[in-house]
């Protein structure tokens, strides 16, 4: 027998040559470049926010060594620009909270095939809440519910529920049917696939209309002054009225950072619940 022959009597028929694939490691490396960048931008953002709060720090303090009676008064952090803040921190977060504990159980019994038809009826109510101007949404309740900052917090409720009601929806219409049905197929209940599977693989998207609403509502809390809420907005009126712009710039700074930071938590939350591999 020839060296040739030989050769091809000792290779294995069945074994399949290998092939590399163009790109094959590409994937992995680009998911992990993502995820990198993700992680980054998270622990990059408390250091910004603390980097706006200490110019915040220094601005407050030059204006009090100019000595301008009129804008120390009216920026008087005990007395006004703390308990403005800790006001509109309270509206935000009980309204969003209340938008939770309503558009997330709304939006799962909508995903539910018994209940789908009439989800385009209460996506219309819901979007009624936005496609209102906000001064308008807050007189309405004003003349039904009276001044206050729990009227404040029921308008914003409804003003921030369609984000939150359909990331809910998109996040469990978009969950894979083959994983739930996998799922099922293992002896799961309905409710078991659902607590297990369903909503753990749509957290990220709900979660991402949770920081919408909050955002949402810190930015429409600072009109609650208007129907007797207090927060921010009243010394952002004053800087208006007394056309002071020192005045106006801290309320809106002020605004700026309990917004960043709140949005800073969501994406920690958003991180911490994600279930691992997504």
């Amino acid at each position: 027998m020839s060296g040739a022959a030989a050769t091809l009597d000792r290779v294995d028929p069945q074994a399949a040559p290998e092939v590399e694939v163009p790109g094959s490691e590409a994937a992995p490396s680009a998911t992990r470049r993502a995820r990198a960048i993700k992680t980054a931008g998270l622990w990059l953002a408390p250091v910004m926010i603390a980097l706006l709060a200490l110019l915040f720090f220094l601005y407050y303090r030059g204006l009090e060594a100019d000595g301008n009676s009129t804008v120390i008064s009216a920026l008087n952090w005990n007395d006004k620009l703390l308990p403005q803040t800790i006001r509109i921190v309270y509206i935000a977060f009980w309204s969003t909270v209340i938008v939770i504990l309503v558009a997330v159980p709304l939006g799962i019994l909508l995903t539910r095939p018994a209940v789908r038809k009439i989800s385009p009826f209460v996506l219309a109510v819901a979007n009624s809440g936005q496609a209102l101007p906000a001064y308008g949404l807050l007189v309405i309740f004003l003349g039904i519910m009276g001044q206050g900052r729990f009227t404040v917090i029921v308008a914003l409720s409804l003003y921030a529920l369609l984000p939150v009601l359909r990331n809910t929806m998109v996040g469990l219409d978009g969950v894979d049917r083959a994983v739930i049905e996998a799922g099922r197929g293992m002896g799961m209940t309905k409710m078991q696939a659902l607590t297990r599977i369903e909503l753990p693989l749509a957290v990220p998207i709900v979660i991402a209309g949770v920081r919408t609403a909050l955002t949402l509502n810190i930015g429409m809390a600072t009109l609650a002054f208007l129907i007797g809420g207090g927060g921010l907005g009243i010394t952002i009126q004053t800087g208006l009225k007394l056309n002071q712009d020192p005045i106006l710039i801290v309320g809106a700074w002020l605004v700026a950072l309990v917004a960043l930071t709140f949005d800073w938590l969501g994406a920690v939350a958003e991180r911490t619940l994600k279930p691992r591999g997504l």
